[in-house]
């Protein structure tokens, strides 16, 4: 990685617990906060609405929660209390 990349794209080390399911969502959770932030400075600047800058957020929002899914991280039973699926 070049010097302009390491500075566009910081990665910061992973500490948490090892697997390697976890170090590829925590690779996703730093992609996701690395583009939000990019939308964010273009609807501050009024390159795009907040609506449109809303629903990119959303989409992105959206693939890392597919992706927290895809690779098993966290407790399905707790997802569940959080997001109200409760089927009772």
């Amino acid at each position: 990685m070049n010097e302009r990349e390491k500075f566009l794209y910081p990665k910061s080390r992973y500490r948490g617990e090892f697997s390697p399911e976890n170090l590829v969502f925590n690779s996703n959770i730093q992609e996701f906060a690395h583009k939000v932030n990019y939308i964010c400075g273009l609807e501050t600047n009024g390159k795009i609405t907040p609506e449109e800058a809303y629903y990119r957020i959303k989409e992105l929002w959206k693939q890392l929660k597919s992706s927290k899914k895809n690779l098993n991280i966290g407790d399905k039973d707790s997802e569940d209390e959080n997001n109200g699926d409760s089927n009772t």
